[in-house]
């Protein structure tokens, strides 16, 4: 995400800046921890910065939206995807991930065109997997599906093993943290011969990373999970990817599509109104912004508490056992 908003930055500034003022970016590392977001939020805050841009982690962008909020400091969120990333409908924040409902359910569809009915998720305790087994519960239940949760930590990799070969499951979800127990979890069931032929599943996204593909092997192939980006990406799109390509040494995932396109927006937020923090957030309804992955406008969704773009492609991929460098496409919506 970083590298995206860097390159995004770095093509503004070149491009004379902000009505011939460089575009400044402040990082802050809030390290998936909300009292950490929290702080970051109020210390930019008193630094006056004129938007807050970012953040990755569900949990954490609530608090971060929250504060955000209430100071009245404008909030593009990047990449969380909680349905309800406020408590209330917020004015200051919108956000360009798809929420979670959307996302999971083009998930659940994949889930059950590919013949998967009976599915274990091996979740971990977090208001984000929760959210996930539920709303994969109530989509797959009324069609015939089945969800069965495995709860982590207590019950080890193995012991996940045996509740798999006792439930007669055709499908794992690891709604778990990365890289564990996530990949601890892989390993066992890829070596467990009772369970040669379960797919497992990752709908947030862990197998996009070259981390895992590096601690797992082959064995990380095959595996699919959600990202958010087009079939085909446009001649922006393209563009950027190869310069992330460049910048990264490796192929850059959503995330950095993410971080570059809520510059892109804040810029041409900011060329129109200024460092007015008011006048930005006044603007989500007006926006409309050529993304690296499509038109981007925001507008109120049905149970969204923030501004939305509605939607940002889905797609589930995973790495080709045959070239686990390569994604496929198994599924697009």
């Amino acid at each position: 995400m970083l590298a995206g908003l860097e390159l995004a930055v770095r093509e503004v500034n070149d491009a004379g800046g902000i009505a011939g003022r460089p575009l400044e970016l402040v990082v802050r590392d809030t390290a998936a921890d909300p009292q950490r977001a929290a702080a970051a939020v109020d210390e930019l805050a008193r630094l006056g910065v004129a938007a807050l841009a970012g953040e990755y982690h569900s949990v954490v962008a609530r608090t971060a939206a929250a504060r955000a909020d209430a100071l009245g400091l404008p909030f593009l969120c990047s990449s969380a995807v909680l349905d309800a990333l406020t408590e209330q409908p917020a004015e200051w924040v919108a956000r360009l991930a798809p929420a979670q409902s959307r996302g999971w359910q083009v998930y659940a569809d994949f889930l059950l065109s590919a013949g998967h009915s009976r599915i274990a998720v091996a979740a971990e305790p977090s208001a984000y997997w929760a959210s996930g087994t539920r709303i994969l519960r109530d989509y797959l239940a009324p069609r015939g599906g089945t969800v069965i949760e495995l709860g982590l930590p207590a019950l080890a990799p193995a012991a996940v093993c045996d509740e798999l070969a006792d439930n007669r499951v055709t499908a794992l979800l690891l709604l778990a943290g990365y890289p564990d127990p996530a990949v601890s979890i892989v390993r066992v069931v890829r070596r467990d011969q009772r369970l040669a032929g379960i797919m497992i599943g990752a709908p947030a996204g862990q197998p996009e990373f070259a981390g895992w593909a590096t601690l797992l092997g082959d064995d990380g192939a095959g595996i699919p999970f959600l990202r958010y980006l087009p079939e085909r990406l446009s001649p922006l799109g393209a563009r950027v990817e190869t310069a992330l390509r460049g910048w990264l040494a490796e192929t850059p995932s959503f995330v950095a599509f993410e971080g570059y396109d809520t510059v892109a927006v804040l810029a041409d937020v900011l060329r129109a109104h200024g460092a007015d923090r008011a006048l930005t957030a006044e603007s989500w309804p007006r926006v409309a912004v050529e993304g690296t992955r499509g038109q981007i406008q925001f507008s109120r969704t049905p149970g969204i508490s923030v501004w939305q773009w509605a939607w940002a492609p889905v797609q589930v991929a995973d790495r080709d056992p045959a070239e686990p460098g390569r994604f496929r496409i198994l599924h697009a919506s």
